[in-house]
Protein backbone atom coordinates (compact mmCIF):
# COMPACT_ATOMS: atom_id res chain seq x y z
CA UNK A 1 0.00 0.00 0.00
CA UNK A 2 1.35 3.20 -0.95
CA UNK A 3 1.30 5.65 2.18
CA UNK A 4 2.42 8.79 0.06
CA UNK A 5 -0.19 11.53 0.04
CA UNK A 6 -1.71 13.81 -2.43
CA UNK A 7 -2.85 17.24 -2.59
CA UNK A 8 -6.53 16.79 -4.33
CA UNK A 9 -8.05 20.10 -2.71
CA UNK A 10 -7.07 23.80 -1.48
CA UNK A 11 -8.95 26.36 0.45
CA UNK A 12 -8.02 29.67 2.42
CA UNK A 13 -10.02 28.56 4.91
CA UNK A 14 -9.93 25.58 7.39
CA UNK A 15 -13.78 25.39 7.75
CA UNK A 16 -14.48 24.78 3.52
CA UNK A 17 -11.46 22.21 4.23
CA UNK A 18 -12.89 20.48 6.88
CA UNK A 19 -16.18 20.11 5.01
CA UNK A 20 -14.26 18.98 1.88
CA UNK A 21 -12.71 16.39 4.03
CA UNK A 22 -15.60 14.90 5.71
CA UNK A 23 -17.10 14.76 2.47
CA UNK A 24 -14.46 12.67 1.32
CA UNK A 25 -14.51 10.51 4.39
CA UNK A 26 -18.06 9.92 4.18
CA UNK A 27 -17.49 8.41 1.09
CA UNK A 28 -15.00 5.98 2.37
CA UNK A 29 -12.17 7.71 0.99
CA UNK A 30 -9.65 8.51 4.03
CA UNK A 31 -8.60 12.71 3.85
CA UNK A 32 -6.73 14.72 5.76
CA UNK A 33 -6.51 18.09 6.63
CA UNK A 34 -3.06 19.92 6.27
CA UNK A 35 -1.78 23.37 6.56
CA UNK A 36 -3.34 26.48 8.25
CA UNK A 37 -4.82 29.78 7.76
CA UNK A 38 -3.67 33.22 8.78
CA UNK A 39 -5.51 35.34 10.94
CA UNK A 40 -5.10 38.02 8.07
CA UNK A 41 -8.31 37.85 5.76
CA UNK A 42 -6.08 39.35 3.08
CA UNK A 43 -3.69 37.35 3.53
CA UNK A 44 -6.15 34.19 3.28
CA UNK A 45 -7.98 35.19 0.17
CA UNK A 46 -4.90 35.28 -2.11
CA UNK A 47 -2.72 32.02 -0.95
CA UNK A 48 -4.67 28.22 -0.48
CA UNK A 49 -2.55 27.16 2.54
CA UNK A 50 -5.19 24.78 3.50
CA UNK A 51 -4.82 21.75 1.62
CA UNK A 52 -7.28 18.23 1.80
CA UNK A 53 -4.55 15.28 1.48
CA UNK A 54 -5.81 11.40 0.67
CA UNK A 55 -3.57 8.44 0.16
CA UNK A 56 -2.11 8.49 -3.55
CA UNK A 57 -4.12 5.17 -3.98
CA UNK A 58 -7.05 6.85 -3.30
CA UNK A 59 -6.52 10.16 -5.66
CA UNK A 60 -8.66 9.34 -9.09
CA UNK A 61 -11.44 8.33 -6.79
CA UNK A 62 -11.33 11.26 -4.44
CA UNK A 63 -10.83 13.60 -7.52
CA UNK A 64 -14.02 12.16 -9.14
CA UNK A 65 -15.85 12.38 -6.34
CA UNK A 66 -14.99 16.51 -5.68
CA UNK A 67 -15.82 17.03 -9.29
CA UNK A 68 -19.23 15.36 -9.43
CA UNK A 69 -20.07 17.19 -5.77
CA UNK A 70 -18.60 20.58 -7.89
CA UNK A 71 -20.99 19.93 -10.70
CA UNK A 72 -23.94 19.32 -9.07
CA UNK A 73 -23.53 22.43 -6.67
CA UNK A 74 -22.93 24.74 -9.88
CA UNK A 75 -26.32 23.48 -11.20
CA UNK A 76 -28.27 24.38 -8.06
Amino acid sequence: MNSEFVTVASFSDPLSAEITAGMLRANGIPAQVFGQSSPYPSINAVIDSVQVKVNAGDEQAARELLARETKENEAE
